[in-house]
C-alpha cells in the first residue's frame, strides 16, 4: 500500500498528494487522445458533407456553424449537471462515459441520410464533449502540485497538439487510401467513421482502468447539490475567476474556428480548383495539422513561463498572442498558396496560448471542493462562446468572407488583453505559502 501523504513525480512534474503515477500517465493518455478525438467531428463532418450527402459547397459554411450551434445549446444545458456529477460521482465514470458517446456519434455520422440525422448525432456527440471537456479540465485541476501546475497545463496542451495531429492527419487522410485501393467515396467514408470509433472505445476502457477513483474530498466534505449547481456562477464575483471564464469563452471559440473553419476552408478552395472530395479534405487538414504541429512546440516554451509570473500577466501575453496570430489572416488570400504556412503557425501559436493561460489561472483559482462545478461554468463559458462565434462564424464565413471568423476572433482577443491588464493591476494574486501551494 502507498502512503496517503506520500508525493509523487513523473517526469519534472510534482503531482498533488494521493495521486500516483499511474494514475497520472493514464491522464496524459487522456489528454492526448481527447481533443483529438473531439475536434475530428469538423473533417469527418466536411467529408459526409461533400461525399455522402452531396451539399452544395455555398451552403456548408452555415449548415457547419448551425450544427456547431445546437451542439452548443445542449452542451449549455449540460455542462453543470455534469460538472455536479464530477464532483459526486467521480471524475473515472464521466471520463469514460464521455469517449463512449463520441464513439457513438462517429459510428452513427456516417449513416446520415440528410443533414437532419446530422442534427439527431450532434446531440450525442454535445454530451460525450461535455463529459470529456468537463473531467479533462477537472482532472487537470486536481492533479498537479500547485508548483507544477503550468508545466502539467502545458504538458496536456501538447498532448493535445499530438492527439489532434495524430487522429485529424491519420483519420484525416484515411478516406483518400481507402478510395486509393479501390473503396468507393461511402465506403471510405463509413471505414473511417468506424476506426475513430474504435479508437474512442478504447480510449475508455483505459480511462476506466486508470485513473484514481472516488473525489478528492470525502464523502462528508462534499457540499450539497444546491451549493454545487450555484458555486460556478458564484465564484464569478472572483474577477480572477471571472476573467479565467471569459478566457475560456474565446480559447473555445478560437480552437471551434480553427477546427471548423480551417478545415472546410482549405475544403472549399481545393474543390474550387477542380479537386475530388476526398484529396480537398486532406488539403484542408493539412492547413489544420500545421496550426497544431505549431501550437505542440509551443507549449513547452510557454508552460515554463506560466509557472514564473503571476497568471493573469501571463493571460495577457496569451490573449496578445491570440490577437496576433487571429488577426493576420488578413494578409491571406488563398488557403493554399505557400505562404499561408506562417499565419497558421501564428494561429496555432495564439489558439494554445489562450487555452494553456485560461486553463492555468482557473486551475490555481478554483476551490477543491467544488472544482467540477466551477469547471461546469468555465466549461459553460466556453461552451457559449463557441455557440456564439461559430454560429455567427458560419453566416460571415459563406456570406462576407472565408477570413471573417477569425477576424471576429482577433477583436474579441484585443478586448481580453485589456481586461487582463485592468485585473492584474487592480487584483493581484494574494500570497500563497509553498506549503499550501504543494498541498493543493
Amino acid at each position: 500500500m502507498h502512503d496517503p501523504e506520500r508525493t509523487y513525480r513523473i517526469g519534472p512534474i510534482h503531482l498533488a498528494p494521493n495521486i500516483l503515477p499511474r494514475h497520472g500517465w493514464t491522464f496524459l493518455l487522456g489528454a492526448f487522445l481527447s481533443i483529438g478525438l473531439m475536434t475530428f467531428i469538423s473533417i469527418g463532418q466536411a467529408y459526409v458533407l461533400n461525399e455522402h450527402l452531396g451539399v452544395p459547397t455555398s451552403e456548408q459554411g452555415t449548415i457547419s456553424g448551425n450544427l456547431v450551434f445546437w451542439t452548443e445549446l445542449v452542451a449549455l444545458a449540460f455542462f453543470i449537471p455534469a460538472g455536479i456529477l464530477i464532483d459526486r460521482v467521480g471524475r473515472r465514470p464521466i471520463y469514460t462515459a464521455g469517449f463512449l458517446l463520441l464513439a457513438m456519434t462517429y459510428a452513427l455520422y456516417p449513416l446520415a441520410t440528410s443533414v437532419e440525422d446530422l442534427y439527431a448525432y450532434r446531440v450525442i456527440y454535445a454530451l460525450g464533449v461535455v463529459a470529456v471537456a468537463g473531467a479533462l479540465s477537472t482532472v487537470l485541476v486536481d492533479y498537479p502540485a500547485e508548483r507544477s501546475r503550468g508545466k502539467l497545463v502545458a504538458l496536456v496542451g501538447m498532448l493535445s497538439g499530438l492527439g489532434i495531429v495524430f487522429t485529424n492527419q491519420f483519420f484525416g487522410a484515411l478516406p483518400n487510401l481507402l478510395s486509393d485501393a479501390g473503396f468507393s467515396g461511402t465506403e471510405a467514408g463509413l471505414l473511417t467513421h468506424y476506426a475513430i470509433a474504435s479508437l474512442a472505445v478504447l480510449a475508455g476502457v483505459v480511462l476506466l482502468l486508470g485513473l484514481k477513483s472516488g473525489t478528492p474530498v470525502s464523502k462528508e466534505e462534499r457540499p450539497g447539490i444546491r451549493d454545487l449547481l450555484m458555486s460556478g456562477f458564484h465564484h464569478a464575483r472572483n474577477p480572477r475567476i471571472l476573467l479565467s471564464y471569459s478566457a475560456a469563452f474565446i480559447a473555445r471559440g478560437d480552437q471551434s474556428i480553427n477546427a471548423t473553419f480551417l478545415v472546410l476552408w482549405g475544403t472549399t478552395a481545393g474543390i474550387a480548383t477542380g479537386m475530388d472530395t476526398a484529396e480537398a479534405v486532406k488539403k484542408g487538414t493539412i492547413i489544420f495539422v500545421i496550426a497544431q504541429i505549431s501550437a505542440l512546440f509551443w507549449a513547452p516554451v510557454l508552460g515554463s513561463v506560466l509557472d514564473r509570473m503571476d497568471r493573469v500577466t501571463a493571460l495577457a501575453i496569451c490573449m496578445l498572442l491570440a490577437a496576433i496570430g487571429n488577426l493576420s489572416v488578413i494578409l491571406l488570400d488563398n488557403p493554399l498558396a505557400s505562404y499561408g504556412i506562417v499565419i497558421f503557425v501564428l494561429l496555432g501559436i495564439g489558439q494554445i496560448s489562450v487555452y494553456l493561460g485560461g486553463q492555468s489561472l482557473i486551475g490555481q483559482e478554483a476551490p477543491k471542493a467544488k472544482r467540477g462545478s466551477v469547471l461546469g461554468a468555465f466549461n459553460i463559458s466556453g461552451a457559449i462562446g463557441i455557440l456564439l462565434i461559430t454560429s455567427s462564424g458560419g453566416r460571415l464565413f459563406d456570406t462576407i468572407d472565408p477570413r471573417a471568423p477569425f477576424v471576429v476572433v482577433g477583436v474579441i482577443n484585443v478586448l481580453l488583453f485589456v481586461a487582463s491588464l485592468y485585473v492584474r493591476l487592480r487584483y493581484p494574486a494574494k500570497p500563497i505559502t509553498k506549503a499550501m501551494n504543494d498541498a493543493r
